[in-house]
């Protein structure tokens, strides 16, 4: 019995280091390639270089394709190219600033400044105005009708 439980756990330790070094191909030349690229896999949001998943159809083929092109001697933006027109603009982990993706460089910006526009309106239209100033005149005629009404009530 006590035989069986070291082979299982020999096979179970076995297994999760196997599973730990599938990232066999996470060089730094391929880490800073891939962190341009996402990953298309559907599951996660990650890009090529940070995708954790075990066995990702998608990054782990991605790194090996890349360590193969930079192997060819192809710099990091013919790589990206290469990815671009196999799998469209979407293989992009950032957007281009062109055209319609222009929008997602800008609107944070716009949003930051409707935001302090709402927010400088809103302060200006329920502040507390200023106290008029005070007519002494008037104050002296209401303090003599004051002054008039409380004899009255003696």
């Amino acid at each position: 019995m006590q035989r069986w439980r070291a082979s299982i756990l020999l096979v179970v330790l076995a297994a999760v280091s196997l599973g730990q070094s599938a990232s066999q191909l996470q060089t730094d030349a391929v880490r800073r390639v891939g962190s341009r690229l996402a990953c298309l896999c559907g599951t996660c949001n990650n890009t090529v270089a940070d995708c954790q998943m075990l066995e990702c159809h998608f990054s782990r083929p991605a790194r090996a394709r890349i360590a193969a092109l930079q192997a060819m001697g192809k710099s990091d933006s013919e790589i990206v190219d290469t990815f671009v027109a196999q799998y469209g603009k979407q293989v992009l982990a950032a957007p281009p600033a062109e055209g319609f993706n222009l929008l997602a460089w800008v609107m944070p910006y716009v949003a930051l400044g409707a935001g302090l526009a709402a927010i400088w309106l809103f302060l200006r239209r329920f502040r507390k105005p200023a106290a008029a100033p005070v007519d002494n005149a008037a104050l002296d005629r209401y303090r003599e009708r004051i002054e008039k009404d409380l004899t009255k009530l003696d």
